[in-house]
């Protein structure tokens, strides 16, 4: 049986990189030098207060969490990437581009529907009722036709068209029911990690009953890491992470570091 989740439409943000836009904006932050874990608590902050986002677009949006973790530990290396020519490698380039190329093309969608809703304005309005007159005058008599008018016609029209929206784009409100919370989620990855000192990243996920429950832990560990009870640590092979238990001495100094005056 599958499970009914919440679909709904965004009007604000079309994804994550319009939501990563929107934070590099509203902060004025430099395009060139992304604080990478200050997004990445603006990203967890808006998914917890997006109650109704449906599980396919809170997978978007945790997978760019993910990329921006992932970011975040090789910058954390402490042997750096060099390029052919000797110079090191930005983390954060690839991103970069990404998000000049969105921009860009934000940018231009927006100028195209400018554009677009200028030529609808220059329409020919003489030719179109002088057509409309001659409908009129050649229907038969006792029809209103003949008082068609431009203003009259396109307001129809756009009564019309907006019956059709609303009827395509009818938000279905469906709940989704589950039995899990953040705390419980948390409170399992805490005292698995803590058992096990070290796990592999997909080990985590071996026993989830489904993508929910999936989404809770990856969810609850991403605040784990930030609140340093949990160490992301990069393994041999593609994309393959370590999950370290940090010890509460290690935590508390790490923690009074961090609060250190720069």
């Amino acid at each position: 049986m599958q499970t009914p989740s919440y679909q709904i439409k965004l009007a604000q943000f079309e994804g994550p990189f319009d939501l990563l836009l929107f934070f590099i904006e509203r902060d004025e932050l430099d395009i060139y030098n992304i604080p990478i874990t200050g997004i990445i608590n603006d990203f967890l902050a808006y998914i917890h207060q997006s109650e109704e986002l449906n599980i396919e677009l809170s997978s978007e949006f945790i997978l760019f969490i993910s990329t921006l973790m992932r970011i975040k530990a090789k910058m954390l290396l402490p042997r750096k990437e060099i390029d052919a020519q000797g110079n090191e490698i930005d983390p954060r380039e690839e991103l970069i581009n990404k998000i000049l190329e969105y921009k860009r093309f934000k940018e231009a969608s927006a100028q195209m529907a400018e554009m677009e809703a200028l030529r609808m304005l220059m329409v020919k309005r003489g030719n179109i009722e002088k057509e409309l007159s001659m409908v009129g005058e050649e229907d038969s008599e006792g029809t209103e036709i003949q008082n068609i008018t431009m203003f009259k016609l396109m307001r129809a029209f756009e009564r019309a068209m907006q019956k059709y929206s609303d009827r395509i784009n009818k938000p279905v409100h469906t709940v989704v029911q589950y039995n899990y919370t953040m705390e419980q989620s948390r409170d399992q990855m805490l005292s698995q990690a803590q058992s096990q000192k070290t796990l592999s990243f997909e080990k985590i996920f071996d026993n989830c009953e489904n993508r929910v429950q999936a989404i809770f832990l990856f969810l609850s560990l991403l605040e784990l890491v930030q609140q340093k009870f949990l160490k992301i640590m990069i393994g041999e092979g593609k994309n393959n992470f370590i999950i370290e238990y940090n010890e509460p001495e290690n935590r508390i100094a790490e923690l009074e570091e961090d609060i250190q005056p720069q």
